[in-house]
């Protein structure tokens, strides 16, 4: 009897445990919706596929995870007030809308733009309401540039989006 329960930790064992998840919903004690912790991804799983991963695990999944965030970001120029200084030359980087229908990765977007001295709008919106709202925030934050992020959904079957 497997007792996988919504608010687990757990990873897919025929993935090689190479995402870690939290279990969302469990439907018929059969199948997990499960969401990355560290990545964004959707994914639904039999639950005789799944094995809890202990905190400890967790923990230094996402600090690697931050670390090489931080390393890369570290690399590249530093911008400031969104002015990238390269030698002789000044870039103007402009100002970013960033609508996220995932108020973890939205939250985490939003800390990523700061440390890399971007000029960045993040809003948390439902993907339901994006269509909605996105001409009204573009309308009234005049972005240069508009950046979109939801859950796509592969179809194994049809082989499409």
């Amino acid at each position: 009897m497997n007792d996988i329960k919504k608010g687990d930790i757990v990873a897919r064992k025929s993935h090689n445990k190479d995402v870690i998840f939290i279990v969302d919903v469990v439907i018929n004690n059969e199948i997990a919706i499960l969401s990355g912790i560290t990545t964004r991804l959707k994914a639904d799983s039999n639950l005789e596929d799944l094995e809890k991963v202990d905190k400890a695990q967790v923990i230094y999944t996402y600090k690697r995870m931050e670390a090489r965030l931080d390393s890369k970001i570290n690399k590249r120029p530093k911008m400031q007030y969104g002015l990238l200084k390269r030698s002789n030359k000044i870039t103007y980087t402009g100002r970013i809308l960033h609508l996220d229908g995932d108020r973890r990765y939205s939250e985490k977007s939003s800390i990523y733009y700061k440390k890399m001295g971007l000029t960045a709008i993040v809003k948390n919106i439902s993907e339901s309401k994006q269509v909605v709202m996105a001409n009204e925030l573009i309308d009234r934050y005049k972005p240069d540039i508009v950046v979109i992020t939801g859950h796509d959904r592969y179809d194994k079957v049809r082989k499409k989006l």
